[in-house]
Formats: C-alpha cells, structure tokens, sequence
C-alpha cells in the first residue's frame, strides 16, 4: 500500500503540538512537497534527541505504555533513508509494460499459493466476501509471498520521516501508531524491518492501516502481519471490505469494487496490474 500526500493546511494544524524548540528543527509547515525538489539536508539531525522526546509525550498522551515508548530509545537519524524519499522517481511505465513484468514470473507462485491455501481463503472469502485470487495477486506483487519484506528498521524509518520536513505531517502519525502497535505487542522493535517507507509485514500495511484493519484471524493473541499468513490475508480482505468491497462483484476498471483496489494504491496501473493478476489467478482455478 501506498499514500497520497497531505495538504499544507493539514501539516499546520498537526503542528500545533510541538514545542517552538522541535518546530525549529523539523517544521511541519515547509515549502517542500515534492522528492526531486527537496534538499536531504533540510533538517538538523542535531535535534532529533530533543524531537523523540516531543514524540514521546505525545504518544503518552494517547495513552502508548512505557514498553510502546521504548521503542524510540537509542534511536538515530538515517539520512540512508531520507535520500530513498529524495530518490523516488515517477512511475512511468505502462500497463501493459508494468503488468508484464510483474505478473508472468509471479504466476506460476501464485497457483501454487492459491492451491496450498485453499482453505484458508475459501473461510476469508465467506466471511468478507474477497476472492482468493485477489487477496494473492497483491500477497505476490507486494512481497513475493513474503518472501522479501525490506531491510529497513521500521521504527527507525517512521522516526526519520517523521522528522523531515518534506512530509512530517504523514509520518508522525504513523510513528505513533507504530509505537501503539509494538505497545500491543504485535511487533518487536528490536527485529522489526521492512520498507523505507515504514511498511510493515507480508502485503506491506502502513502502521495507521495495521491499527485500523489487521486482525489475529489465528487466534494467537496477536496480530502478526510479518509471519501469520492467516493474519495476512484475513487482514488484507478486511481492509478491501473496509474500503467498500461489495461481495459478488467484479473488481475491473469501471466496476464495483475497482475503487477498493485503488484503496491498495492509488497508482492506476498499479491497481490495473492487480486485477489483471487477480482475473488471471480466478480463471486458473
């Protein structure tokens, strides 16, 4: 999953609660919007001690436990990650190009997933009304089927985006769900790693989608996106039923549940290539 970018009125409004000291150091009202125009050295990492302190209170203030706020400790800035964000460039490349080269070396993976999971995901499709063909179409074109969730510590990266000044009002948010969700004790800090971005787990849930829609649909008492393949996929069909998934209905351009799938990610040919993958996965079974 991906997101839009805020408006600057929305980044005034979340700064209300910094202190002046951490606005000087990583305001959140900024001239910078876009990745190729934005400087990576916009910030001072000299403040960000004093910037986790801020978010600390903030996120006890929402009620994060001692265990939740320990996750900042011992944190650094990783300009590594700030020149990711710098370095993204404009998607460009077709559908029939895009879909062409994710889809046809996934395929093959992807029956045998839909074959060895069948059970499973004929319970979620009863219960949310997603079919498995979608629900695996995004598992392979996220992750590979979890096989590759990215080496970046998550806490860290939320921390650091959080600080910048290309998109604070965004990320310091997600940090303080990410602090919510290790409060629960749905992710350890310490191994905790994916995406640049702050992505967590096997179909790549932002923190503020994981507090919303994740469940422990194998009931173990946690909500593991990382390892739990029922978790997984019963919480990526939750978060299409979320976002108006209508039972028995197509998911193509210009159908129904189209709208959920660009939900998942805004990017048209993005969403285009998971429905193609999906439909291709339906008519294999």
């Amino acid at each position: 999953m991906r997101f839009d970018m805020k408006s600057l009125l929305a980044a005034t409004a979340f700064a209300a609660f910094l202190s002046a000291p951490a606005l000087a150091q990583a305001p959140a009202v900024v001239p910078y919007r876009y990745a190729a125009t934005t400087p990576s050295n916009c910030v001072d990492p000299a403040g960000f001690p004093n910037f986790l302190n801020q978010m600390r209170r903030e996120a006890q203030a929402q009620g994060v436990s001692p265990r939740g706020l320990a996750a900042l400790d011992g944190l650094t800035f990783e300009i590594g990650i700030v020149r990711r964000d710098r370095g993204q460039k404009v998607f460009t490349q077709t559908f029939e190009e895009f879909s062409g080269r994710m889809v046809p070396p996934r395929m093959g993976r992807a029956v045998q997933m839909m074959k060895r999971h069948a059970s499973l995901l004929s319970r979620i499709e009863q219960e949310f009304g997603v079919p498995p063909g979608v629900l695996v179409a995004i598992w392979g074109l996220e992750t590979d089927f979890g096989a590759y969730l990215g080496d970046f510590p998550t806490v860290k990266a939320l921390a650091t985006l959080a600080y910048d000044c290309r998109r604070p009002e965004k990320f310091r948010p997600e940090l303080i769900d990410v602090l919510k969700i290790v409060d629960r004790g749905d992710i350890d800090p310490a191994t905790a790693r994916g995406a640049w971005a702050g992505e967590i787990g096997q179909t790549q849930f932002m923190p503020s989608s994981y507090m919303k829609f994740a469940i422990d649909y194998d009931r173990d008492g946690r909500r593991d996106l990382v390892k739990s393949i029922p978790d997984v996929l019963g919480s990526t069909a939750n978060y299409l039923r979320g976002h108006g998934w209508q039972r028995g209905q197509g998911w193509g351009p210009g159908q129904p549940n189209f709208a959920a799938i660009q939900e998942w990610n805004k990017a048209p040919v993005y969403a285009r290539t998971i429905a193609h993958f999906a439909e291709r996965l339906e008519a294999a079974k």
